[in-house]
């Protein structure tokens, strides 16, 4: 999320997140947005910064700023670099793992005592955002307790299929470019209508 005006809309939904990118080489790039637009935004919504191998410093200004109540780590950040986010700035850690065959998934291993969810993507060069899903069933091979977001071109398309998955740890689904008018901008009418099969 990016835009004021479109951010105020979100809000109304019934959501429990919404992101903003601080990764500056993303079309979604929130750092230039006031945070006075976030003032609508009911106490229920967590915010969410994005962060993309950024120095620690720097997330911590942006939490301040923004009063993020979660950090999203889409980066190679280690599992020391989570346990001083977390502990430093009293959040709760979102790691994502680029996912594409089930070897992907032997690495959240290294983050079970750091971090208190996993978010599972499709691989590729890009950090994110690619608009593009990975085969779910590589999900059957994740055997840890951390629950996870799972993420990559989910669309209103996939509803059904979602509806089926039988995966115990599947916490919630982080939906993106497939309900945008542009780079964060906000289909509201369409994001409504998905998440009214879910609630």
């Amino acid at each position: 999320m990016k835009y004021p005006g479109n951010i105020n809309s979100l809000s109304a939904l019934p959501i429990d997140y919404m992101g903003l990118i601080f990764y500056p080489k993303s079309a979604r790039y929130a750092g230039d947005l006031e945070p006075v637009s976030l003032a609508n935004m009911p106490d229920n919504i967590n915010r969410v910064g994005v962060f993309v191998n950024e120095d620690i410093d720097t997330i911590g200004l942006l939490v301040d700023k923004y009063n993020l109540t979660y950090i999203q780590l889409h980066g190679q950040e280690s599992p020391d670099f989570c346990i001083q986010c977390k502990e430093r700035f009293n959040v709760k850690i979102i790691k994502a793992f680029n996912v594409s065959e089930s070897a992907d998934l032997e690495k959240t291993k290294e983050y079970i005592a750091c971090c208190d969810y996993f978010l599972f993507d499709t691989k590729t060069p890009q950090h994110g955002g690619s608009g593009e899903k990975f085969d779910w069933e590589i999900l059957k091979s994740y055997q840890e307790q951390i629950p996870f977001f799972l993420s990559g071109g989910i669309s209103d398309a996939d509803i059904d299929d979602i509806k089926k998955l039988s995966f115990s740890n599947l916490y919630a689904l982080d939906v993106n470019s497939k309900f945008e008018i542009e780079p964060g901008l906000k289909d509201i009418e369409k994001l409504n209508n998905f998440i009214t099969h879910f609630k």
